[in-house]
């Protein structure tokens, strides 16, 4: 059985997508088990329904407000690059509403739904294939696997919501007398996950580069260093994600595919911008082209 595996990554899921896209439609690739991430879950339903028109025009055009209610940055562009502060009138009324967060992502909720509808979950559930989302219960300490086979529409969406629930910048979720956030606290790569599951071959998505090419500029703020210190940890929970994978993989006979990104496609994945993420879709496109035909030519 093939699998398709998609890291956590924000806004640089485009360039996932790009490469998803040239899996599916040129490869003709049939995944019977896709897994996502965070952002990776966002994309997954779609392409395990081989709908990437649908799902490129949604994720090349989504914007912060899309994605948030309260919105806790502020953005400057200061001699073309982008340096990201603390919106603090915005994190203040969320703490004053009782949040534990510095901001809101309901809006994503609500984009959620609009975009998967009812009749496409139905689809996707009796089509023979399983979509599963990953997402970190805080308070059993646990990373979860949910599977669209198992829920009902509404609680899957909110599902997918909770796996790119990047905390504390996003929502928290208090669900069945748990909390739960964004899946790549505990897990951003589920190789593993898909082993278990059957996977024999695995195409696998990373939204970083194969080898560290990012020296961090100096935090500016509390809120720079904040974003900076959960940028360091989640690079190493993927690093730590790929290496057992590996293991789980050569002792079981599975072959991986990896796709990383070339460059650093961006500092902070939090900032969605419909420009960048058109170009990154498309580069992503003509990654895997260059990296297939490469591998076919050896």
């Amino acid at each position: 059985m093939r699998a398709l595996v998609i890291s956590g990554g924000g806004s640089k899921g485009a360039f996932a997508g790009g490469v998803a896209q040239y899996l599916i439609e040129e490869l003709q690739n049939d995944y019977k088990l896709v897994i996502g991430t965070s952002t990776g879950s966002l994309l997954a339903n779609h392409l395990a329904l081989n709908k990437v028109e649908k799902i490129k025009k949604v994720y090349t055009s989504v914007t912060n407000d899309d994605i948030f209610n309260k919105y806790p940055f502020t953005i400057k562009n200061k001699y073309g690059i982008q340096s990201v502060g603390i919106n603090h009138v915005n994190v203040l009324r969320n703490f004053l509403r009782g949040s534990k967060t510095f901001g809101e992502s309901y809006n994503l909720l609500n984009l959620i739904r609009n975009t998967l509808t009812k009749e496409e979950f139905l689809a996707l559930k009796h089509s023979g294939k399983e979509v599963v989302v990953t997402v970190s219960n805080l308070s059993m300490n646990e990373v979860e696997y949910k599977s669209i086979l198992d829920y009902d529409y509404e609680e899957y969406c909110e599902w997918v919501w909770i796996s790119a629930n990047y905390t504390p910048f996003m929502s928290l979720v208090r669900k069945n007398g748990c909390e739960y956030a964004d899946g790549g606290i505990g897990s951003m790569v589920p190789i593993e996950e898909a082993i278990k599951r059957g996977a024999t071959e695995v195409d696998a998505i990373i939204l970083q580069t194969e080898v560290t090419h990012l020296n961090r500029m100096p935090s500016k703020n509390a809120f720079s260093l904040l974003t900076n210190m959960f940028a360091f940890m989640l690079d190493r929970i993927e690093n730590q994600n790929i290496k057992i994978g590996k293991f789980v993989a050569s002792n079981h006979n599975v072959i991986i595919n990896f796709y990383y990104t070339p460059v650093v496609l961006t500092t902070n994945s939090l900032i969605f911008d419909e420009e960048k993420m058109t170009k990154w879709w498309q580069r992503g496109f003509e990654f895997a082209q260059f990296k297939n035909q490469q591998t076919s030519e050896i």
